[in-house]
């Protein structure tokens, strides 16, 4: 039996690699689909597990997976009721945004940031493309990143192009499994290129208008970086759903609102229609983001977010 981390995952089939770097091409018992698994994928990315090498003669086989540190979830596109692992045991995910070329709204970022909080996933927010930016979008994009730095997110401007900052994400991500996750369009493959031109992911041709190739990566898949630790580039994301939250507990992943919790007057307080409710009292003082509390309503309601897939022409 063979101990190795899940590199690649692509339907039925499983790329694991063990520590001296060989990589194995397994499936997974049958069993597996039945053990009350609740998401679309029962092994994903960045899982730890125990595997019966392949032969000459013999498929190789998962027998086990390791206890997760942690995942990231979000709803199944398809199958509302299930939920989709884009990856696990994560040390240090990195929220790829763009505030133009496209712009990505705020309610996505506090999705992902509502689900990271959840699994307890530290995150930076890295804003991309700033090489594109005039006067009006950065002062925009200085709006935008006094939000998350005034509630204790680590903001960090990049450019791709420009190399801009790219050696503070390298110093990050040194010997940790890194994630990268953004929408559509805003350079996540250009970006880790940048960071590790070892990897050479590719891109889409680079459009005249917009300086920026288009997204290619169709599933998650983990690369060992040549300065030590892992990096795993996931998809680009149209929507993210959010799985499994009671209405209760949105709050409690809003850092800001949960440092005011006990200030409420109900300890069930949705702190939308209570009296004497900590939250939208701080919300008409000014200390908590306008824009928050409406993304905060939207994902306790149950509003989907989906944003149209951005493509250079």
């Amino acid at each position: 039996m063979l101990e190795g981390k899940v590199i690649r995952t692509t339907g039925s089939s499983y790329i694991i690699r063990v520590n001296n770097g060989e990589l194995f091409e397994c499936r997974i018992k049958g069993n597996f689909r039945i053990k009350n698994i609740k998401s679309t994928n029962p092994i994903a990315v960045g899982d730890m597990v125990d595997f019966i090498a392949p032969t000459q003669t013999s498929q190789g086989l998962i027998t086990n997976i390791h206890q997760r540190k942690n995942t990231l979830v979000r709803r199944s596109v398809n199958l509302s009721k299930r939920s989709h692992v884009i990856a696990s045991n994560i040390d240090v995910a990195f929220l790829v945004v763009t505030i133009a070329f496209p712009q990505t709204p705020t309610g996505f970022i506090d999705r992902f940031l509502v689900t990271t909080e959840a699994h307890q996933i530290p995150t930076i927010i890295v804003f991309n493309k700033i090489d594109l930016y005039d006067e009006v979008l950065r002062l925009y994009a200085n709006e935008i990143m006094g939000i998350y730095e005034r509630i204790g997110y680590k903001c960090i401007e990049v450019s791709a192009i420009r190399k801009d900052n790219i050696d503070l994400l390298r110093e990050i991500m040194i010997n940790k499994t890194s994630l990268f996750s953004g929408h559509s369009g805003v350079g996540k493959s250009a970006l880790i290129n940048a960071i590790d031109n070892t990897l050479n992911l590719k891109t889409g041709e680079i459009s005249s208008t917009h300086l920026k190739g288009t997204h290619t990566t169709t599933f998650a898949e983990m690369f060992s970086l040549s300065f030590g630790g892992d990096i795993i580039d996931t998809p680009g994301i149209k929507s993210f759903g959010m799985f499994d939250f009671q209405k209760e507990e949105v709050g409690l992943c809003f850092p800001e609102m949960r440092e005011r919790l006990k200030g409420c007057q109900y300890y069930n307080c949705t702190h939308e229609h209570e009296p004497k409710c900590a939250i939208k009292e701080a919300v008409e003082k000014g200390e908590i983001s306008v824009e928050r509390y409406i993304n905060y309503l939207n994902i306790m309601h149950g509003e989907e977010l989906k944003i149209e897939k951005w493509e250079d022409k």
